[in-house]
């Protein structure tokens, strides 16, 4: 184990990876082009950069092993890196990530850790000009093997990599600031199209309540009134009971209308009655935590709303087509008083090419008229995540 940390006999491994560099156009091929360097200075079963994309948000590149992490957008406040990235230390050197709370907390993006047992790890600031700009994590299935040594090592090679990534990612977001013109045209243009269609389906729903009250409350009332003004009348109990059942259906039809738990008991009672009777009698574990102290309570009534429809939705797809075991809502707060309410559940996750997409575009297309962030992670099960911010 010593031997494998000895330092480098060549004097040129730095060289070496800056003539790679200089090379390289992209952030994932310039990475792949030095890992054998990296890995001279350092042995490793996995190696990523963690860049700042955004305010809130990192964007992660690897080698070794390809984990759920460079599939989708990290959220700072999910990563087991989010100590480092919010300045409470200098770096991080863990013995076994696996059993480190500072990286296996309740909500991270931890799998990658558990699955393929990356245990020893080591974690350095990446920065250009004394700003950060990410972070360097290499790690090895090895407990016990890295040491402060290893810390200072890191710190060399993230202090040679951080300005030719830097520019790499400058570039990428300078082409991409040069198609947001298109783009939010194709936005703006996508959330009209999305708004008709949540119109259409809202006045299809109105047409089948209708239809509901013609056919069934109506049915009933008369049925009723015939009975109590016929010439051999019910009896009382016999006419309750038939009341009572008229009411309850009612009741029913006004529910797929008018969230009225929503408003009656808030919207953590709301999620959880609605995921119980989702699943019904099956034998699917269902859990919901609110870390908000009932922060959706204090939204205004059509954010609200449109987060309980959202959940509704993740819920339905969740216990009708996952397969799932277990599906769990959390609703957590984010910085100047945000929310992120999460919907996830262990089943097959999505189909790669789901026959009937309308599901997912409404939710989109609500997250969308409330200026919310929808992220569907179809990862180990499925993750949707409603993101919003905070509102002054």
């Amino acid at each position: 184990m010593t031997n494998a940390l000895q330092a480098p006999a060549k004097g040129d491994v730095f060289l070496r990876i800056s003539a790679h560099l200089a090379e390289r156009t992209d952030i994932a091929s310039a990475l792949k082009a030095v890992a054998d360097e990296i890995a001279e200075v350092i042995p490793f079963t996995h190696a990523d950069l963690c860049l700042v994309d955004g305010l809130g948000w990192m964007s992660s590149y690897e080698v070794g092993i390809q984990t759920r992490w460079s599939r989708a957008r990290t959220r700072v406040d999910a990563s087991p890196i989010r100590d480092l990235i919010t300045g409470k230390c200098d770096f991080m050197l863990c013995q076994d990530a696996m059993q480190d709370p500072r990286q296996t907390f309740a909500g991270a993006c931890s799998e990658p850790i558990i699955n393929h047992a990356l245990r020893s790890r080591v974690h350095v600031m990446m920065k250009v000009m004394g700003q950060p700009i990410g972070t360097l994590n290499i790690s090895h299935s090895t407990p016990g093997l890295y040491t402060m040594e290893t810390v200072q090592r890191a710190q060399h090679v993230a202090d040679v990599l951080s300005p030719y990534f830097h520019a790499l990612h400058a570039a990428e977001q300078a082409q991409r600031a040069a198609q947001v013109g298109e783009a939010a045209q194709a936005r703006e243009e996508g959330l009209r199209r999305g708004a008709l269609e949540l119109t259409q389906t809202l006045e299809q729903e109105r047409q089948r309540i209708g239809m509901d009250l013609h056919d069934q409350t109506l049915a009933d009332l008369t049925r009723l009134l015939r009975e109590v003004t016929g010439d051999a009348p019910l009896p009382p109990a016999e006419l309750a009971h038939h009341i009572s059942e008229t009411i309850g259906d009612l009741r029913r039809i006004i529910d797929t209308a008018v969230p009225t738990l929503l408003d009656l008991f808030g919207f953590a009672h709301a999620v959880r009655v609605h995921l119980e009777r989702a699943v019904g009698p099956s034998t699917i574990g269902i859990d919901v935590t609110d870390e908000t102290d009932g922060a959706t309570d204090r939204l205004e009534p059509t954010l609200r709303t449109a987060l309980f429809r959202i959940a509704q939705e993740a819920i339905n797809n969740a216990a009708r087509h996952s397969g799932a075991r277990r599906i769990s809502v959390r609703i957590e707060p984010r910085e100047n008083n945000g929310l992120v309410v999460t919907i996830r559940d262990d089943g097959r996750g999505l189909p790669a090419d789901p026959q009937r997409n309308s599901g997912l575009a409404h939710m989109r297309t609500r997250a969308r008229l409330i200026s919310a962030e929808l992220d569907i992670l179809n990862d180990y099960g499925c993750t949707v995540r409603v993101l919003l911010e905070g509102r002054e």
